[in-house]
């Protein structure tokens, strides 16, 4: 499904669900790519990764949409993976709905079909919305593009760790994420 028409965020939240996750941009609804697999293994690999980290601390969601501003806009990006940290989103406030605030951290990982410089931008996207990190994740390159909001970005690969003063204790490195993943 593509909608031509203009949605507003109360529209795009009473469509029907499908097996196709959709994205809100600039008030048109369109599709997710979808992954295949290379793309899933990292998925799962980051998820794993980053949950454990993340006990007591946040919540990782997997292609949970996100209610943010673009151009002034509503906008409903649905990262690859995201981490909220429980002082933005408290444990106690469990409903199921989209993330309605910003998170510490959205993952995206490049498909085929997209290229860095797309995502590029929809990492300057999320960091103007609020969110404070932005990794691109390259499985070709076996490297981590980390997009902040007040420095320019830094591509980290091999041994380099993933530390950050916004992700306080997380101890992984990119030639961990891709070897747990399977990229021998």
């Amino acid at each position: 499904m593509t909608l031509e028409t203009q949605l507003s965020l109360e529209q795009f939240l009473t469509l029907p669900e499908e097996d196709i996750t959709y994205e809100l941009i600039e008030g048109k609804v369109q599709p997710k790519m979808s992954p295949k697999r290379f793309h899933s293994r990292l998925t799962g690999t980051l998820f794993l990764l980053l949950t454990n980290w993340s006990k007591s601390k946040g919540e990782v969601g997997i292609e949970w949409g996100v209610i943010l501003q673009k151009n002034g806009k509503d906008w409903v990006p649905v990262p690859d993976l995201l981490y909220i940290s429980y002082d933005k989103l408290p444990p106690e406030r469990f409903e199921d709905e989209l993330c309605p605030f910003p998170p510490e951290l959205a993952i995206e990982i490049i498909s085929s079909g997209q290229s860095f410089g797309d995502l590029s931008e929809k990492a300057t996207d999320y960091l103007n919305a609020g969110v404070l990190r932005v990794w691109i994740i390259d499985s070709k390159a076996k490297s981590i593009t980390i997009f902040y909001p007040d420095a320019p970005p830094k591509t980290k690969r091999g041994k380099e760790r993933l530390t950050d003063e916004v992700l306080p204790e997380l101890e992984i490195s990119v030639e961990q994420i891709f070897q747990q993943a399977g990229f021998v």
